[in-house]
């Protein structure tokens, strides 16, 4: 069980770090007592947008391929779209199927485990933290403790400029705000009339977010605006 004095601790050092290698050495630290072996700590990219510029520590051996470099990640590895399937802390079982649909998961191999940990609290940006291994050691009370550190290991990082909250292909936000009041159920009208502009402009601003999101349609965008947490309801 985790000692809630080391915890603060860490916490401490998270808060007083002054450079981004200090704050991602405690997270490091903190996944290696858990059993990883593995380490990714990276922001999730918006749809068709490259992965690269938003790693910031990657510690992926690969004995196939000598070791993932940061071009050589696929921004849609499954491994990533983890990030994108809940809120919480988790620890993912990797299975044969799994490393045919992901380099990071082939390299780690099956039988592994992966413990994912969504930063949500950096809205609208969105990052992820993975730790692999062949077992990972965390219960409820570990992993809740691993989702404070990475959090609040990235609100510093974010005090210190590290990393900028605004990704390429964010919606803008006129656009996020269109798409609000459609999640809501408001029709063009309606948005036109509580905005202060145009229909034209409601639809352009629809077509605007569904080619940044990869949408097929107005539904479809609206469900890819809140998993890639450009809207909240």
């Amino acid at each position: 069980m985790a000692d809630p004095t080391e915890i603060q601790s860490k916490a401490a050092a998270i808060a007083e770090a002054q450079t981004g290698k200090h704050v991602l050495d405690v997270i490091e630290a903190q996944l290696r007592r858990m059993g990883a072996s593995h380490i990714l700590v990276t922001g999730l990219p918006m749809p068709n947008r490259p992965i690269e510029g938003l790693v910031h520590r990657l510690r992926w051996a690969d004995e196939r391929l000598g070791g993932i470099e940061r071009s050589g990640i696929d921004a849609e590895d499954s491994a990533l779209m983890l990030g994108l399937m809940r809120s919480r802390a988790f620890i993912w079982d990797v299975t044969a199927g799994d490393t045919t649909h992901s380099e990071l998961f082939a390299s780690i191999g099956a039988d592994s485990q992966v413990v994912v940990v969504p930063i949500t609290e950096a809205h609208p940006f969105q990052a992820l933290v993975l730790g692999g291994g062949a077992r990972i050691n965390g219960g409820k009370l570990e992993l809740s403790n691993l989702e404070l550190i990475c959090n609040a290991a990235f609100r510093r990082l974010i005090e210190l400029g590290v990393i900028s909250t605004q990704r390429p292909g964010d919606l803008s936000a006129r656009e996020r705000r269109v798409l609000e009041l459609t999640a809501l159920g408001k029709t063009a009208n309606d948005i036109a009339s509580l905005l202060e502009i145009s229909q034209r402009t409601v639809h352009a601003h629809l077509q605007n977010a569904s080619a940044k999101l990869n949408a097929s349609n107005k539904t479809h965008t609206v469900v890819e605006a809140l998993r890639y947490g450009q809207i909240r309801l």
